[in-house]
């Protein structure tokens, strides 16, 4: 089912903040920055060898992110793995019994993948992300 990691999600307050930190400090490059409206939140990705690492700040006060942060603070707030099919990871999970956040696959926030959610409760206090490449072939 899991091909491999795909991306570490953390939720900051400010993220021009948390930019000039993973360049100045950690030398890396953005990729990719983005405006995720139905998720309530900007994005800036990193790659780390063959992971990313995407730093995401809320854009209104009732987002999951910003909820996230009123909750738990600033931190580590999902890991995606790449599936092959997203549609049939969610429903494999929901098989064996885990409790999914999506019970269909939905857009991912970059247009680039489509994703599905497990619920932390399922799996360990780890919100886990699905994610597949959209297929953008003619």
């Amino acid at each position: 089912m899991i091909k491999k990691l795909s991306h570490m999600g953390f939720a900051v307050k400010d993220l021009d903040a948390a930019v000039r930190l993973y360049h100045d400090v950690f030398g890396l490059r953005p990729l990719h920055r983005w405006h995720a409206a139905d998720d309530g939140m900007e994005a800036v990705s990193f790659q780390v060898g063959d992971v990313e690492i995407e730093l995401m700040q809320p854009t209104t006060e009732d987002s999951p992110i910003a909820r996230f942060i009123a909750k738990r603070g600033e931190g580590i707030h999902h890991v995606a793995y790449k599936v092959d099919d997203v549609g049939e990871a969610l429903h494999k999970a929901a098989e064996a019994g885990v409790e999914t956040i999506d019970k269909q696959p939905r857009r991912g926030g970059d247009g680039k993948t489509r994703v599905g959610f497990l619920h932390p409760k399922s799996t360990m206090g780890v919100l886990t992300e699905l994610e597949q490449d959209v297929d953008r072939s003619p």
